[in-house]
């Protein structure tokens, strides 16, 4: 039996999020066993946010969430990549349909595409 090694990535581990048609990198994030377990069980991405200690379900602010397709681990059981369904325009919190919209050329990052939607009005500080 196959088990997700969390340990020796001191608890977390990356989780890489592909979109299951196109098979385009939409985001990376961390998931600890807690976070993993309720992707499995709801259906949906949960993740760990190491920036503000907390659990957080993909599109819980935005309602642009990931519907979950298909799970894979690597060869050392401490990454998964989840193929997903994304519901709504972007996965990226800036507005982007990916967060990997930055490519490097000519000894600069360049921004290779235009948000889908507004952050500002979308992540409303209350």
């Amino acid at each position: 039996m196959i088990k997700i090694d969390f340990e020796k990535m001191g608890g977390l581990i990356p989780a890489v999020i592909q979109d299951y048609q196109s098979g385009e990198v939409l985001m990376v994030a961390f998931m600890d066993q807690k976070t993993l377990d309720l992707t499995l069980k709801d259906g949906k991405t949960w993740f760990f946010s190491r920036t503000r200690n907390k659990y957080w379900m993909k599109g819980e602010e935005s309602g642009n969430t990931q519907e979950v397709m298909e799970v894979l681990t690597d060869c050392d059981a401490d990454t998964v990549v989840i193929k997903v369904k994304q519901n709504g325009p972007a996965a990226c919190h800036t507005g982007n349909r990916s967060c990997f919209y930055r490519r490097w050329e000519n000894d600069e990052w360049v921004e290779h595409s235009n948000p889908l939607f507004d952050p500002n009005e979308v992540y409303k500080k209350g």
